[in-house]
């Protein structure tokens, strides 16, 4: 009898475990949207505010038009760091701290798991393509607007 219940188990695990693979691999494109605003270039940054939502990012994603991006909101203001594993697009991380300041840049390349961190603790991370920022002449310093952060 405890065979039986052993092995039925097992199955349970096996069939969990086919069903979450499953899923894997597929990217995230329904997620809540916000508008952000660099300058004088809008931005439609998708945002992901869980756990879950965070570790997925843009991973998976072959493309992703021009205007849009990630917003990675975190409970609170800590180092972050981003890694590129799973992900086909060359990005660029802007670590913004509370107020909307960029505090530092980093382009990150496909496919890798070297990290890129925040120079100081902050809460939010946008990803936009490689580049985005660097043809709009916005770097460190410059402010993102939207309703997420303080006194906007």
């Amino acid at each position: 009898m405890a065979w039986h219940r052993v092995a039925g188990w097992a199955l349970w695990i096996l069939a969990l475990g086919w069903a979450s693979s499953a899923w894997a691999g597929q990217p995230q494109l329904n997620l809540p949207r916000i508008p952000l605003q660099a300058g004088m270039h809008l931005i439609s940054a998708q945002v992901a505010s869980t756990p879950a939502q965070r570790s997925i990012g843009l991973m998976w994603r072959k493309d992703m038009p021009p205007h849009e991006g990630m917003l990675f909101v975190f409970e609170q203001a800590q180092r972050q760091c981003f890694w590129m594993q799973n992900t086909y697009l060359p990005l660029t991380a802007a670590f913004i701290d509370d107020d909307g300041i960029i505090v530092n840049l980093a382009d990150m390349q496909p496919l890798t798991t070297r990290a890129h961190c925040s120079d100081k603790p902050v809460r939010y991370v946008l990803e936009m393509h490689q580049g985005w920022f660097a043809q709009r002449g916005i770097g460190a310093g410059d402010r993102i607007r939207g309703s997420l952060f303080a006194g906007q």
